[in-house]
């Protein structure tokens, strides 16, 4: 009997993209500057799984890539290296990632990242981290608990913070309901520019 036809081509364009994989992510952790220590502490993967995944030891899983791919601030896509499709559409693709769902609405690594975050009832416990660059958050629903070192905020809708990401931080939710933010993020060097008439 024949596979339905496209089935061996999509095979072996998937065992492509796989291959691909492992030199794609030692590139990223390399142009970011980026330890596999900080790495591991910035994701929660064991060192010894982002050393294998990078010399293609170990198959990459989605969940290693969603948290990967938070981590970088770079689409699933470009950590996989999908084709570009003729398509002008964008398909947004949610993940999950430390039980936040994650939009990016931006397609290309480096330079400012754009992400929509819905923060569920269930993050209200703070988690410091800390990581080089500079960040910028929209509130579009909801209340957002943002602590950033030794201050604990709260913003609703409209609301607007920025900071610097190497300060200690962490956002949430108040526990009331479910927070939609829109997350822009740059590398160090790169800040928003505000302009005014």
């Amino acid at each position: 009997m024949r596979p339905v036809g496209g089935e061996p081509a999509a095979g072996a364009a998937i065992a492509n993209a796989l291959e691909r994989v492992a030199p794609r992510l030692k590139q990223i952790r390399a142009e970011r500057g980026a330890t596999l220590s900080a790495l591991s502490d910035l994701t929660g993967v064991s060192k010894s799984t982002l050393s294998r995944l990078e010399n293609g030891q170990r198959r990459p899983t989605l969940e290693l890539l969603l948290a990967l791919s938070l981590a970088y601030r770079v689409p699933l896509d470009d950590l996989v290296g999908a084709p570009e499709v003729g398509d002008p559409r964008i398909r947004l693709k949610p993940g999950r990632v430390k039980g936040r769902t994650v939009i990016p609405l931006t397609r290309h690594p480096g330079g400012v990242q754009a992400w929509k975050i819905v923060v569920p009832t269930s993050k209200v416990e703070p988690e410091n981290g800390a990581h080089d660059g500079h960040e910028w958050i929209y509130v579009l629903s909801g209340r957002l608990r943002l602590v950033l070192d030794d201050q604990d905020l709260l913003l609703g809708p409209g609301d607007v913070a920025e900071f610097d990401t190497r300060t200690p931080h962490w956002f949430g939710s108040t526990g009331e309901e479910p927070t939609e933010i829109l997350s822009i993020f740059g590398r160090p060097g790169e800040r928003m520019i505000n302009r005014t008439p």
